[in-house]
């Protein structure tokens, strides 16, 4: 499937990478990889203005540490955005930005670039519409613990052999393309779900009530509750539990942090109250997980 890669990287010569990242890992140089591209980067502190051409590669961008607002434009819009471990993106091909922040942690991610050939490839075997990369690009904004799992698996992965990192790639696309065929709701109320969503991953640690998420989505608080449930299946205060739980789940296997940080971290008032919700969403103690 990934005989002929195809990758187009060259817009990327033009800029002083150096100013602006360290690389720490590359799967082409490090794993011998020709199927898929796999980088890790440590980011500068700062970044005024940095310019990124578009590829036409599909791109994701995973943070893996750091706490920065990056503020991107693209074309005429300009959005801001948290950057947290966990943070998810997908950049559609061809599409230039330009990108600026100031981080309050030292930036690290993870980038994975599956070349254009192989996506069209997938695209025509799974046949239907052409894939619709705008749309696909707000659902992995929201989140995807399955992409998210599966970039930091290739990541950790450096002596995989090709055939590990092809499959990983089928999978990858198979899995987006197929997701980004789900039909959405209608325009306004679908943009209304991705915004609130959006602002309970970068307001993780604050309290958020529904009439907060439902002013940001600029909807009834009724309306937005029902037009809520039709998209994800749940209310918006379970789906904001599940986000949190998911979160210190990840601090508890990647961090030393200690309960009540995590509990901070996550939006609970206190260790006691993180260690309630997890059992009763996992079924464990937090610190019983962290130990298995």
């Amino acid at each position: 499937m990934f005989d002929s890669p195809d990758f187009d990287l060259a817009p990327y010569a033009g800029i002083d990478a150096d100013r602006f990242v360290r690389r720490t890992f590359c799967s082409w140089e490090e794993a011998g990889w020709r199927s898929v591209l796999v980088q890790g980067f440590v980011h500068a502190p700062e970044a005024e203005a940095l310019p990124l051409p578009g590829t036409r590669d599909l791109h994701l961008v995973l943070c893996t540490g750091g706490d920065a607002v990056m503020r991107t434009r693209d074309g005429g819009r300009t959005t801001r955005r948290r950057w947290v471990p966990g943070r998810l993106e997908l950049i559609p091909p061809g599409r230039p930005t330009l990108r600026g922040y100031r981080a309050a942690a030292p930036l690290r991610s993870v980038q994975v670039h599956l070349p254009r050939a192989a996506v069209e490839r997938t695209a025509a075997e799974l046949g239907g519409p052409a894939p619709d990369f705008e749309a696909l690009a707000a659902a992995v904004g929201t989140g995807d613990p399955l992409v998210e799992q599966v970039v930091r698996a290739l990541a950790a992965s450096p002596d995989g052999s090709d055939l590990y990192a092809e499959s990983a790639a089928a999978f990858l696309l198979t899995h987006l393309l197929t997701r980004g065929r789900a039909r959405p709701l209608p325009g306004p109320e679908h943009a209304a779900v991705r915004a609130a969503v959006a602002l309970m991953r970068e307001r993780l640690a604050d309290p958020l009530t529904v009439a907060d998420l439902a002013a940001e989505a600029r909807l009834s608080t009724y309306h937005f509750i029902r037009v809520f449930r039709e998209a994800t299946g749940e209310t918006p205060h379970r789906y904001l539990a599940r986000l949190r739980i998911a979160e210190a789940r990840r601090l508890l296997t990647g961090t030393g942090e200690p309960l009540d940080r995590i509990a901070a971290r996550c939006g609970f008032s206190g260790a006691g109250s993180l260690s309630a919700a997890f059992l009763k969403h996992v079924g464990v103690r937090p610190s019983a997980y962290r130990r298995m």
